[in-house]
């Protein structure tokens, strides 16, 4: 590799070239040489550390492709536009269903609320901007593990309030609700939104008392969340 064309930063400038190749498709050890111009043992150390830190993960077949690290970095850069549009669209939903809306984002084993219109009046679930809640329990934590991949599927689901079944039911439906899981009384309805990738990066939620909401909110609900999950989706992949 020519310093002329690199950072001066040697580490940096070899990470990169591992990362550029990948980004054409899957590629054993040998093929990561021959693309990158690094030696085999070199090649070898830095898809192994990228690795470590989820910037490069593994198919199949073991060969080395890039890892959901990346996806994440690339929805935390489109943070701003997520939230400015979430402030109407949340209010929106509000209106529709008269009961309090959230987005929640996955935070390590937390789902931290990013943002939240509540009910004006009357009983209510209230969850202010800036809250962590469980990955164990609730509607939102359902639909962020939902879509994870398996490793991460199987980890997030030990000592969880819901099921793998469950969760196969939340995807096939696109949609999640919970009965006093995350908390007595309280019921939810959240579905997903996704990023430029496809990748689930955010849950839009409503929540409000079980003897509003009933034991079947998804039944009064489900559709109007959907489609805010959506509308919030356009806007974060809107070019």
């Amino acid at each position: 590799m020519s310093s002329q064309t690199g950072s001066g930063v040697g580490v940096i400038d070899k990470a990169s070239a591992v990362l550029a190749a990948l980004e054409a498709g899957p590629a054993s050890l040998a093929e990561l040489v021959a693309l990158t111009g690094l030696a085999r043992p070199t090649a070898h150390r830095l898809a192994v550390a990228l690795e470590y830190h989820r910037f490069v993960g593994r198919d199949l077949q073991g060969r080395f492709i890039l890892g959901p690290r990346l996806s994440e970095l690339s929805s935390a850069a489109g943070e701003d536009r997520l939230l400015a549009a979430a402030g109407p669209i949340l209010a929106q939903l509000r209106d529709r269903t008269g009961e309090s809306a959230q987005l929640f984002r996955r935070q390590g084993d937390l789902r931290l609320c990013v943002a939240a219109v509540e009910r004006p009046v009357g009983l209510r679930d209230s969850v202010p901007v800036g809250a962590t809640l469980s990955m164990r329990a609730g509607s939102a934590a359902q639909v962020l593990l939902a879509w994870e991949e398996p490793d991460r599927l199987h980890t997030g689901l030990r000592g969880a309030r819901f099921s793998a079944t469950m969760l196969s039911g939340v995807r096939r439906r696109g949609w999640a609700q919970s009965i006093a899981e995350r908390e007595r009384g309280v019921a939810s309805v959240s579905a997903p939104v996704r990023g430029p990738s496809n990748r689930v990066v955010a849950a839009v939620s409503i929540s409000g008392p079980v003897d509003r909401l009933t034991r079947q909110p998804g039944r009064l609900h489900a559709q109007s969340v959907v489609e805010a999950g959506r509308a919030l989706t356009e806007a974060l992949t809107r070019a």
